[in-house]
């Protein structure tokens, strides 16, 4: 268990093996970043801090100093992680569906984005930061959140292209918001709008209606 590698960390036995010794550092760190994500999910930045995740993760607080450099440095690796997360949750293999136009693409990365936000208690905290604490933390973790989407959009897009006259970064930025709206307003309140946001058949009534905006719009 993470646990027991971070107990082992906090009191490594004289003449340890340097192989146990590493495995058991990256154990501690792993634990490390959970505590801090799984922390910030529940309660947010405000009681977000070392000894609140040190005692989360089981740990002496000096190991996050030794290992993050402090704060600021666990709140770097949450962010690089979201990099992380996007490539988990928006896998960059198109799951079976051929991707021949534009339309094609943004109805793909619509549908993974809706998937994979309304299932991710954290990514939701951070969205609802964004437009109501304008914290250097806050901007940090949204910055991560915005390139790596960006960069996934790129690396698959190729050679397709938006039709012409198009400003796809204003509508895809409209779709997006739009999509983020839904999962933070179906989180707090179980609806958006008077649709209804409780069960599954209520999240594929809104993904129908997504993939038909995108369409409209796209083709």
């Amino acid at each position: 268990m993470l646990i027991e590698a971070v107990k082992l960390e906090n009191s490594p036995e004289a003449g340890a093996e340097p192989e146990r010794r590493v495995r058991d550092r990256g154990a501690t760190e792993r634990a490390i970043l959970a505590a801090a994500k799984s922390l910030l999910a529940e309660e947010g930045f405000q009681n977000f801090g070392i000894n609140a995740v040190a005692r989360r993760a089981g740990c002496d607080k000096q190991l996050i100093y030794r290992y993050y450099g402090g704060l600021d440095g666990l709140v770097e690796a949450i962010g690089a992680d979201l990099g992380t997360w996007v490539r988990d949750r928006i896998p960059e293999d198109t799951g079976g569906m051929f991707l021949l136009t534009y339309g094609d693409l943004m109805e793909r990365l619509a549908l993974l984005l809706l998937d994979a936000l309304k299932n991710d208690p954290l990514m939701r905290r951070i969205l609802a930061w964004e437009i109501s604490d304008n914290t250097e933390q806050v901007r940090r973790l949204s910055e991560a959140r915005s390139k790596a989407l960006a960069l996934w959009l790129e690396r698959m897009r190729g050679s397709l292209a938006p039709p012409k006259g198009m400003d796809a970064a204003a509508v895809n930025a409209i779709v997006i918001a739009a999509i983020q709206h839904l999962v933070l307003a179906g989180a707090a309140g179980g609806q958006c709008a008077g649709l209804s946001l409780k069960t599954p058949k209520d999240w594929e009534k809104a993904a129908l209606a997504l993939k038909r905006i995108v369409r409209g719009v796209y083709g």
